[in-house]
């Protein structure tokens, strides 16, 4: 009988063969604007000549209750669907941006119905294969749009549980400035220089000039 894979030996197969590229994820609670950070960093790397694709929040097209009312079976949705995402974007693209990640997915979780063991071995595999987490502070209450959650105390408590999850794993994510959210795409740019392309000009020196 074929002896079955744990997680860290799939996780192992799925991601060898892509690692070659940068895979940046940006951490938060809700409703502070990582999905429009991810846009814009996205062009910024565009032009510096980098081949990205963006893995977008995930629980938006879950069949299953999210926000306030999720549960552990749509979270594990969730956590599967970002993965697969992951791997699958890792596969085409030399850098995939994506607007969470599996710990903070993992915080709804926790919130929802406690902690799982077994999706806590999945964090210790997954984690390592990003290059780069982001973590975007709690600046900004979030804004209904048919989908969010707007109650302020739960996104301050989705925040506590990822704060408390990044020190109890001993994580560095970048953190950006919650004073500064004009510059965070530039902040993000800048880390990321030493594995950059220069930035690409608007325009050919030959077009400058014409008509």
């Amino acid at each position: 009988m074929t002896d079955r894979l744990s997680f860290a030996q799939q996780e192992d197969y799925a991601c060898t063969a892509y690692n070659d590229g940068m895979k940046i994820a940006l951490i938060g609670t809700h409703g502070i604007g990582k999905t429009t950070l991810c846009f814009e960093l996205a062009a910024r790397l565009k032009r510096r000549n980098t081949d990205v694709e963006m893995v977008r929040e995930v629980a938006r097209r879950c069949p299953l209750p999210i926000n306030e009312a999720t549960n552990a079976a749509a979270q594990a949705w969730i956590l599967h669907t970002q993965i697969a995402e992951e791997i699958d974007a890792e596969s085409r693209y030399e850098c995939v941006l994506a607007d969470r990640s599996v710990l903070d997915n993992y915080c709804y979780m926790v919130h929802a119905a406690g902690g799982s063991p077994m999706w806590e071995r999945v964090l210790d595999d997954w984690l390592p294969t990003y290059s780069l987490l982001v973590h975007v502070p709690l600046w900004s209450r979030p804004v209904f749009d048919g989908v969010r959650a707007v109650d302020p105390r739960f996104q301050e408590e989705i925040q506590d549980l990822l704060e408390g999850m990044i020190t109890a794993r001993g994580l560095t994510p970048l953190r950006l400035q919650s004073d500064e959210p004009n510059r965070w795409g530039e902040a993000i740019e800048e880390a990321l220089l030493p594995t950059l392309e220069p930035t690409l000009p608007l325009f050919d020196d030959g077009d400058r000039g014409q008509v």
